[in-house]
Parts: C-alpha cells; sequence; structure tokens
C-alpha cells in the first residue's frame, strides 16, 4: 500500500483559509451571534419572565454588541479602543445593523404579499425569510467591510 502525504492537503486548506480568512471567521461569528440571540432571548423568556417583545428586543441588543466585538476583533481585525473611535465605529455598526433590521422587516412581508409564501417545514413564507437572511448577512458584511471597518488595525 502506498503513502499518501498529507502535507499538500493541508498547505491548500492553509492557502484557502488564507485567502478566504475574513468570510470564514464572519460566517463563524454570525453563526455565534445567532446562537447569543436565541440564547438571550429562551433565558429572558423563561428563566427572567419577560414578554416576548421585550425579550426580542434585548435579545437583538445583546446580540448587535456581541457581534460588534468579534466583528470588531476576529472578523476585521479592528484593535484601536480609543474611545472616540469605538463610539464612531460603534454607533456606525449599529447604525447598519438597524438598516438592515428594518430591510428585513419590510422585505419578508413584502416578498410574501408578491407571492413568496410558498411553506417550508411547514412555515408560511420561511422562503422569503431565507432569502432575506441571505441579502440581510450580505448586506451586514458589506456595510462592516466598507463603512464600519473601512481603517482597520493598530494604526488608529
Amino acid at each position: 500500500m502506498k503513502c499518501v502525504r498529507i502535507t499538500p492537503v493541508m498547505d491548500t486548506i492553509k492557502n484557502l483559509y488564507t485567502k478566504y480568512r475574513e468570510l470564514i471567521v464572519y460566517f463563524i461569528t454570525g453563526v455565534l451571534t445567532t446562537l447569543v440571540n436565541w440564547a438571550s432571548y429562551a433565558v429572558l423568556v423563561r428563566m427572567a419572565g419577560w414578554s416576548v417583545a421585550a425579550s426580542n428586543t434585548a435579545a437583538w441588543i445583546i446580540a448587535v454588541i456581541f457581534a460588534y466585538v468579534t466583528n470588531k476583533l476576529w472578523v476585521f481585525r479592528s484593535y484601536s479602543w480609543k474611545i472616540g473611535f469605538v463610539l464612531r465605529e460603534a454607533a456606525l455598526f449599529i447604525g447598519a445593523r438597524i438598516l438592515t433590521g428594518i430591510f428585513e422587516i419590510v422585505s419578508v412581508p413584502f416578498l410574501v404579499n408578491i407571492g413568496l409564501s410558498q411553506p417550508l417545514f411547514g412555515v408560511k413564507g420561511m422562503w422569503a425569510k431565507i432569502l432575506v437572511s441571505v441579502a440581510v448577512m450580505v448586506l451586514n458584511y458589506v456595510f462592516s467591510k466598507l463603512i464600519v471597518f473601512r481603517n482597520t488595525g493598530d494604526k488608529q
């Protein structure tokens, strides 16, 4: 039996990670942000006894804060903690998330109303929700890359 060298495969994986690191880490932090949102919501509803609306709002705020910190440090590598810099950066980040949140709130019902209401897993309009979620994820990345974290690193 011939021995297969793993080094070329590992080199390929390393090269792909190096090339697409930002997108890979963005995806991972996005999944973690979603889990933080869901866990916060569940804890506030079940354990704290908060209303659905209050829990959802608080969970969104917690998730946006988590997303800001993880995007700042791990995705876009923005290491400056100067107060003025962080306030500007955080305001841009939150503003972008509010814009994409409004986009989502408006777009899902719009798509359902114009015919994208087919059920998925028995949930009406789930295709619209998925389509809009993908668009929101792309928009969040673009806003973060081109506006929020465009000047990153230790130079601030």
